[in-house]
């Protein structure tokens, strides 16, 4: 997920546990996206939605936990290039998230 500088714009890197501009120098602890937080793990890339999902498209879906008709869904490419993309939901009463590959 990249991020660009606030101050130059160029692309900034990950550099123990915060974003740095080589450019410039500007240093940032925040993502710089709104709703979706990544947590990287040694093994595994996780994505989890979080509280500000008030600006994600909402779908019609059943939640499979309450069975509310309503979730917030994104889509990410979890797999290779040439495979479909994942679609990630959450759902609008419950706040459980699921996955449909």
């Amino acid at each position: 997920m990249p991020m660009f500088c606030q101050k130059c714009r160029s692309l900034m890197t990950p550099t123990e546990g915060k974003w740095r501009c080589k450019r410039c120098g500007y240093v940032c602890d925040s993502t710089g996206e709104e709703g979706i937080v990544t947590e990287r793990n040694p093994d595994k890339e996780i994505l989890v939605l979080d509280e500000k999902s008030g600006t994600l498209p909402k779908a019609r879906m059943e939640c499979p936990k309450c069975h509310h008709m309503e979730a917030y869904w994104i889509l990410r490419q979890t797999r290779s290039a040439d495979e479909p993309e994942t679609r990630i939901y959450k759902c609008v009463q419950c706040q459980h998230s699921w996955r449909e590959y």
